[in-house]
Order: structure tokens, then sequence, then C-alpha cells
């Protein structure tokens, strides 16, 4: 055990790092950064020499706006590990910056309305189709809910973020595309993409064009026009949501499945559920573990251990999402009982669905 004589006081290491006494306290007891020593009669904390670069870089991150689990993770971490999670530190920065840059220019054009600005996409469609076909699924059908009742266009400046979420699940998807105009969110109803997609499997020659003007909309596939008007209600702010829920998860187990053999697994009648009472109602539960290989496995009763991590979701859900994904290979996030699981493909990070948990 190290002497007193060779250790500093928190106000020496709060000094020496540039955290406060407090802040100090609330690492230690968050176990971020433990004292070396505490005095069994006083409570003094005491750390010891070594402990003032980790307090400096956690003083740095906290600058940052890290979050405290990322903190932890970072104090005890290789330095590539430290990089990874800087990098996904100035992603979601950067996101948070781009989405208050589209906040205020819609504010400004609320106060000061300058008329209606246009914006036209050209696509590629087979990019559109395939977009429309990750997210379509998870489309809300509850009349009593009808701002989930249709795909949210997110137009950027280099192509369009599609988006679907019906409460339980969440699908995004992305499509490249030419944009003349300023960007744009359009929550385009089911009924037109419903009418759109089917025109685009016959028309590989030519680019759609979709111009936004206003609540107006306009879709032309090959010879075809379609026009509607865009629902008129705020589509849930999708990105904090990931940011808040999933984002970058350090603690999440990333599973490699074969979408064939999951999906026979998950259609077997003899599968193993568990019985639940989810909002009132007795549900059969589909419940996700990792075998000791790192392998998914469906987890009967017996498997439901404190010690076990387990996932449970609606199994039909599960394979609306394993269909809309479109890839022999896909990788699941699984991240405990409370947490969503992410459907993502591998080879495309702008494709992925999100299912609320289930709990047991």
């Amino acid at each position: 055990m190290p002497h007193v004589s060779d250790l500093h006081s928190i106000g020496e290491l709060a000094r020496a790092s540039g955290l406060t006494v407090s802040a100090l306290r609330f690492y230690d007891s968050a176990g971020v950064l433990e004292p070396a020593l505490v005095d069994p009669v006083t409570g003094y904390r005491w750390y010891a020499e070594e402990q003032i670069a980790p307090a400096r870089l956690v003083a740095g991150l906290r600058r940052i706006g890290m979050p405290v689990p990322e903190i932890a993770a970072a104090v005890r971490a290789e330095p590539k590990v430290v990089h990874d999670l800087l990098d996904t530190h100035l992603r979601r920065l950067a996101d948070g910056l781009a989405d208050a840059r589209r906040e205020v220019a819609r504010l400004r054009a609320l106060v000061s309305p300058t008329g209606t600005a246009t914006t036209t996409l050209l696509l590629s469609p087979a990019d559109l189709a395939a977009a429309l076909d990750a997210v379509r699924f998870a489309v809300g059908v509850d009349r009593e809910l009808p701002m989930l009742s249709g795909v949210l266009f997110d137009v950027e400046s280099d192509g369009v973020r599609l988006v679907a979420t019906d409460r339980y699940r969440l699908a995004l998807a992305r499509a490249t595309a030419d944009v003349d105009g300023p960007p744009a969110r359009v929550f385009v109803p089911v009924a037109l993409v419903d009418a759109v997609r089917p025109l685009l499997d016959v028309a590989d020659t030519w680019p759609v064009r979709l111009t936004v003007a206003g609540g107006q909309l306009r879709l032309r596939v090959a010879d075809r026009t379609l026009t509607g008007d865009a629902l008129p209600y705020d589509f849930p702010d999708y990105r904090r949501l990931l940011r808040t829920s999933v984002g970058e998860r350090p603690t999440a187990r990333r599973v490699r499945v074969d979408v064939a053999t999951l999906r026979a697994a998950l259609a077997d009648p003899a599968a193993p559920t568990v019985a639940v009472v989810h909002d009132g109602t007795p549900r059969e539960v589909t419940v996700l573990g990792v075998d000791d290989d790192g392998g998914l496995r469906l987890l009967p009763d017996t498997d439901l251990g404190a010690d076990v991590l387990r996932v449970g979701v609606d199994g039909g859900y599960l394979l609306d999402a394993l269909d809309a994904a479109g890839a022999p290979q896909l990788v699941l996030e699984l991240d405990g009982p409370i947490a969503p699981l992410a459907v993502r493909r591998p080879d495309d990070a702008d494709t992925y669905s999100v299912l609320m948990p289930i709990r047991l």
C-alpha cells in the first residue's frame, strides 16, 4: 500500500489536472478515476503520481463533452482505442452542429419568410428503390399516430436520407443524389411511396427527378409524374433519438449472422420463446443471446440468468428487419436487455434498422 507522503491530495491533483475537486469526487464515484488511497478515518482521497496523466485526459475529454461511459473506457484503453473514441465523438459533434444549422435555417425562415424555396434531386432508380425497400417495413400504421404514417425524405447537399418509424422500430437508408437547392425535409405519404415504388423497377436507364417546393412534392419516373402534398406533421427528431439510444456504443456486442440461417431459426415452429406481459398484453418474445464462440443464439427460459447477455424482441419485427436489409450477411448489435437492437449491413453504414427491446 502506498504511503501518504508519496501521494497527492485531491486538491493537488485538481490543480495539476484542471479538474475541480468536486469533479474528481464525481469521477471517483463513477468508477472513472479512483484514488490510490482513501483514509479510512477522514475519508480523504490520495492519488499516485501516475494518475496525473489520466486525470488530465479526463479533464480534456470532459471539456469536449464526451459521455462518462466513454471517458471511463478511454482512461483504461490502449491509444488506438482512445483515438477511435475521439473520432466517434467528433462525428457526433459534427452531426449535432449540422442539426443545429438546419434548425437555425428553419427558424430563420419561420421568423422572416422569403417565399417558397425549391429543391430538386436527381437519383438513380435502383438506389431509391433500395432505400425505400430498406425503410418501408417500419412505417407506422396506427391511425392515432398520423405523424408516423409516411417516410421522411431528409435532403442533404449530396443525397437524401430516408427514415421511417412506428415507435417500436426505426429504419434508415441513404441514396446519393445530384441536389439543386437548399437542404429540405419532406414527409412523404406512404400512399405516394407505394405508388412510385413499382415504377422504379422499370426505369433503370432514367434518373428519378424529385422536386420539393414548400409542402408540395413531385416525382418524375420515366414518363410518369406523380404529385402529392407532404404530410403536415413534424416527424420525430430521429438524429437525437439515434444519439441517445444507439449512437456509437462501445459496450455493444457485434455479432455477424447469416440471414438465411437466422431466418430459418426464427420461422421454426419449435424456436424457443419466452412468455412475458408487455403493455398489459401476454406476448411470446424471442430472446437473443451470444454463445461461447461469439455467435448468435435464441435463448429459452432456462438460459435467462442474470449474468447472461439477452435482448428480448418481437420475432416478427426482427424477420421484417432481416428481409428489408437485403443482404445475405448482417451484423446485430446487442447491448443488454433495455438497449435497442441495431441491425446493420456490414458494407453500408447508412442503411440499418433499430428495434426497441421488450423487457423480460
